[in-house]
């Protein structure tokens, strides 16, 4: 039995993932384990678990890939500072002494933290490197439906690549042409979060959320900026940029280029401006997505299409691709960014450097992304009994009948079942769900429970067969990884008077028979659902289509703003008890809050940083 272990780590987003002979058994990311968003340090927790659900002491594993090469990312940093000079030194002089301590020796920095996994782990001769953006095309090819598929990754930047198209067939995989840094669509991306006040590497949701209040009208502005070729390839005008040298992502330049300096989160409310300029650098990416798309598909004439790196997290520019038939099948990673480069690691090696057959299963080999811990009834009730909570344990039947129930009554709902999702998407294993139909939802989870914007929009999860009754989709989406709209017939028009309000005012406009899931443009990030990954949670929905004739049901993540998802069940009565939350369904057990002891309350609010 042939083992590997991948691990990502030291940029955002760290994880660990498990092979036995190519067959992927478990991963996760760091931040469930350590409670802090993006973690970005060495994935010990991570590692633990995915050594523990496989059996296996680290001195058992046969290779142990990590997935990027720390010497080009080192010849990258120290090029793009001398290009540069003097302009990058104070950055420079803050990122050298760490490169130089521990980063450059990353195989004898590795290997001193694996051995606290497990003393008999003596020799670092089963250490290798992956290539950063290999990583991320082996986890969109290898798992694929496909036999032969052309791969498309984009993302901030890897050693030196942002963006690369690469060929899959059987168990290969050639990259064929890269853009370099600094050119890149993801740091682009990323200059908008932050000029438009929200985090980088994680805030990317919340300008993709905005962009449909506004009007694309600084798209021509934008493209002073970048310089967009007929294929898609581009080149980024870096006068305007900070991100190569300097400690922020835009410049002077590039506020007085839009009228505006960068919008300050802490006292400056978002305004018309942002989300025209939210609307603007969306419609920019797609632009660019699209005639990469159409000039990869004329190049290399294969009609299937993979795609990773984070970039590939913008579903509504998933959904475009889609929408424009380039391709005959799109597959999407679902942990497309650095986090899913533990996978694509392992997965490199086991295929290209150990020439392992592929086989291929005709939904996918990610087994719904389910593939973090699990917890036995027994040890759920344990957990609940320390803490104090007060539950009724149910049977199947009747965790199904009443949590259908309260979804009809526009209960919220924490539901906490099976294994993990790997990625960053709940897909109904750690969600919180609400009645798709109801005119309040999406601003009550919003503000009661997630503590977030008000205009951040949810995603229905939709039993897979009524797909096309519902949306303008044709295709499986099981991993929320595209966005289509509704049905025209199950469109509610605005009237001429609504049609006038402006940016946020449009959000308590009724627009279809799922107010909660339809976002102000007509849209939604969809989920489908079906028996052979997710059975109880297909039961659920399918229950509740029984009852009211809609099989949809709002699914967002089960945590607050800032906080990873909960991995665990003391994690989910926390979060339960520290939002507005009605029930928790966990395991066999459902907790009413109203039974629960008050001083079990908590302010949750204070406990995370704000995303």
């Amino acid at each position: 039995m042939s083992s590997i272990l991948g691990i990502s780590a030291f940029y955002h987003d760290s994880a660990a993932c498990i092979l036995k002979n190519g067959n992927i058994i478990a991963a996760a990311q760091e931040e469930r384990f350590t409670r802090k968003k993006h973690d970005s340090s060495y994935p010990y927790n991570a590692i633990e678990f995915v050594l523990s659900y496989a059996k296996l002491k680290l001195s058992e594993v046969d290779q142990i890939v990590f997935f990027e090469k720390p010497f080009l990312k080192f010849e990258r940093l120290l090029e793009t500072y001398v290009a540069f000079a003097p302009k990058g030194f104070t950055s420079f002089s803050k990122a050298m002494p760490l490169w130089i301590k521990e980063k450059l020796f990353q195989k004898n920095f590795l290997f001193n933290k694996l051995k606290k996994h497990d003393e008999k782990y003596k020799s670092d001769k089963n250490i290798f490197f992956s290539d950063h953006h290999l990583s991320h095309a082996a986890s969109a090819f290898f798992p694929s439906p496909f036999d032969t598929a052309v791969i498309l990754t984009a993302d901030g930047v890897g050693e030196w690549a942002t963006t690369t198209v690469a060929v899959g067939n059987g168990n290969k995989l050639d990259i064929k042409k890269e853009i370099h840094f600094p050119h890149s669509l993801g740091l682009l991306y990323s200059a908008f979060t932050y000029y438009t006040g929200f985090k980088v590497n994680s805030g990317e949701y919340k300008l993709m959320g905005l962009a449909p209040y506004g009007n694309p009208i600084y798209k021509d502005k934008i493209k002073k900026l970048i310089d967009i070729k007929e294929d898609g390839s581009f080149r980024l005008d870096q006068k305007y940029f900070n991100y190569a040298t300097g400690l922020t992502m835009t410049n002077k330049k590039f506020n007085q280029l839009f009228g505006q300096k960068e919008r300050n989160p802490i006292n400056e409310k978002i305004t018309q401006f942002h989300m025209d300029i939210a609307a603007s650098i969306q419609r920019v990416t797609e632009e660019i997505m699209i005639k990469l798309a159409i000039s990869i598909r004329k190049e290399f004439g294969i009609k299937n299409l993979c795609l990773a790196g984070g970039v590939a997290l913008n579903c509504v520019a998933n959904g475009k691709i889609l929408k424009e038939k380039i391709f005959d099948n799109i597959w999407i990673q679902p942990a497309a960014g650095d986090a899913g480069g533990s996978l694509g690691a392992a997965l490199a090696f086991w295929h290209l450097d150990q020439k392992n057959d592929r086989k291929i299963n005709h939904n996918d080999n990610m087994k719904g992304s389910y593939l973090g811990p699990e917890f036995t009834q027994d040890e759920i009730e344990k957990e609940l009994k320390s803490i104090g909570a007060i539950f009724e344990t149910f049977d199947y039947e009747n965790i199904i009948d009443l949590t259908s129930n309260y979804l009809i009554n526009e209960k919220a709902i924490g539901w906490f079942q099976g294994r993990m999702e790997f990625g960053p998407r709940a897909l109904g294993a750690r969600s919180i769900l609400g009645d798709a139909r109801s005119e309040k939802m999406q601003k009550n989870l919003n503000l009661k429970v997630k503590y977030r914007e008000s205009f951040r929009p949810f995603a229905p999860s939709i039993l897979k067969e009524d797909i096309s009754k519902w949306f303008n989709l044709k295709v499986d989406s099981p991993y929320m990884l595209l966005v289509a709209d509704i049905a025209n017939e199950k469109k509610i028009e605005m009237n001429e008077e609504q049609k006038k309000l402006f940016g946020i005012e449009k959000l308590n406009i009724k627009r279809s028979e799922v107010p909660a899931v339809t976002h102000v443009d007509y849209s939604a990030r969809i989920q489908t659902v079906s028996a052979n990954t997710n059975k109880i949670y297909c039961d659920l929905i399918s229950k509740f289509k029984e009852k009211t004739g809609c099989p949809i049901i709002v699914n967002t993540s089960f945590n607050v703003r800032g906080e990873p998802i909960v991995n665990t069940p003391k994690d989910a009565f926390n979060c339960f008890m520290g939002t507005e939350l009605d029930y928790l369904v966990i395991g066999n057990c459902i907790l009413d809050k109203k039974k629960q002891s008050a001083s079990l309350k908590k302010d949750y609010r204070k406990d995370f940083e704000l995303d």
